[in-house]
């Protein structure tokens, strides 16, 4: 348990930071001052640096501080782009050199993937770059009246996540939202409902912005005006969200276009104002590409993809190998995929509503088929259910698209140690520059093919 009220007594400290947590804390190890002798996590230090620092939390294993002074810089020490970094949760990283940043992630993965796996590829793929700012068209901002500012705030929660961060414009959301934060938050000072909006989506497409506002009560006709005039000067479709998902509506009548791209494969997928979607466009559009060629993908295979969504991967294969199959949980990306398929005129894909949260049935249809790769692309908590069917499949290849380490890790151990695959590579992509999150990709082959 934490004893924070121990933190006025606490002294000031001289330490050297050692390494970066996986929450871009640094680390000063135990025995570096004259205090507890724990270790200490400081926000906002980086390794290599020499620091003071002072103990604002205790806890049995380890303590938390806060930086007081950096006395010696790390070379890959560089000044935040955005004037709200160390109070906004939004990002971690700013003051880390991008390239630094990237190579903490690679760390990270070789790290988890030893320790928690017990496994090591064969060979490293370059990490997939992209651009540093400006990449999020999807983000949830909290928005919230504070009677005592006199003023709505709107963005991402504070560090602490107790408190919407007090910010003019955000540096990694895509324009123009990123320019429009303290315009939107007087936009819901002048309204009538004002507390009534606590949360806003941001989808940002090659076709229209979108902002989908959660409305608690019902908002009265000068509110309407005022959210319809903000469309028309800025360029923005707002769909209001009375209760649940079903609910979602334009603002202003008629259809909205939200789509991305993939132009290698000569596509166009459509998407929902709530779909899920990779948030950095520019590093999916790469790691789309890089996984069909990873996975090898000829005239002849048949290719299954697993939590395949609206059909990310499912549709650029389709353009490469003879047969795809998409399996996803959720019914309404199996609908929106199908529709992708036929909007794009691609016959050779199938889409199938399963349950990938638990071990998947061998007599059900698709796992009937023949299969030559596999696709993986997992939420956070992995893929572990489903991979007995992988293996019982018998792919050639497999190539597994993580946004945990953690989970990735365990499920490569289990592929690897118990059900006949070698890693033959591995790497990082970098889709949330300036934040902890580590998206990866690793490559695996049947030991016997």
């Amino acid at each position: 348990m934490s004893r924070t009220g121990r933190a006025a007594s606490a002294a000031l400290e001289t330490g050297t930071v050692a390494d970066l947590t996986h929450e871009a804390e640094g680390v000063v190890r135990a025995g570096e001052s004259d205090a507890s002798g724990k270790t200490v996590f400081v926000a906002g230090a980086l390794p290599g640096e020499r620091i003071t620092f002072r103990r604002r939390s205790f806890h049995k294993s380890h303590d938390e501080a806060e930086l007081v002074e950096v006395l010696e810089a790390s070379p890959q020490r560089v000044t935040p782009r955005c004037a709200h970094f160390g109070v906004c949760g939004g990002c971690a990283l700013q003051h880390l050199d991008p390239a630094a940043q990237i190579a903490a992630k690679q760390k990270e993965l070789e790290q988890n993937l030893l320790r928690i796996g017990n496994v090591t590829p064969e060979t490293w793929l370059p990490p997939l770059l992209g651009p540093h700012w400006n990449y999020r068209r999807r983000a949830r901002l909290s928005s919230r009246y504070v009677t005592k500012k006199g003023r709505s705030l709107v963005g991402f929660r504070e560090k602490q996540g107790k408190y919407v961060a007090d910010v003019a414009r955000c540096e990694v959301l895509a324009e123009p939202v990123g320019s429009l934060i303290s315009t939107l938050a007087e936009l819901l000072t002048s309204m009538e409902r004002r507390e009534s909006i606590p949360q806003i989506e941001v989808s940002l497409s090659d076709g229209e912005r979108v902002l989908v506002m959660r409305v608690l009560d019902p908002l009265g006709p000068a509110d309407l005006d005022r959210l319809r005039a903000f469309e028309r000067a800025h360029g923005l479709r707002i769909l209001l969200q009375t209760g649940g998902l079903s609910t979602v509506a334009p603002l202003t009548p008629g259809p909205v276009d939200l789509h991305y791209r993939l132009d290698e494969f000569g596509l166009k997928l459509d998407f929902g104002p709530t779909d899920f979607v990779q948030v950095n466009g520019a590093i999916n559009a790469v790691m789309v590409a890089r996984a069909i060629e990873l996975l090898e993908v000829g005239p002849a295979d048949r290719v299954l993809d697993l939590y395949c969504g609206l059909g990310n991967f499912t549709l650029p294969l389709a353009r490469r190998a003879a047969a795809v199959v998409g399996v996803e949980g959720e019914a309404g990306l199996i609908e929106r995929a199908r529709a992708n398929a036929r909007s794009n005129g691609i016959a050779n894909a199938e889409f199938h509503v399963g349950d990938l949260s638990q071990a998947p049935d061998k007599t059900i249809p698709w796992m009937r088929g023949g299969y030559d790769k596999v696709l993986l692309d997992p939420p956070r908590v992995g893929a572990r259910e489903v991979l007995s069917a992988v293996a019982h499949i018998r792919p050639r290849r497999v190539v597994y698209i993580s946004c945990h380490t953690g989970s990735l890790a365990r499920d490569l151990g289990v592929l690897i140690h118990e059900l006949g695959f070698r890693l033959t590579a591995a790497g990082v992509l970098d889709m949330f520059p300036h934040t902890t999150h580590v998206e990866s990709m690793a490559v695996l082959d049947r030991q016997d093919a």
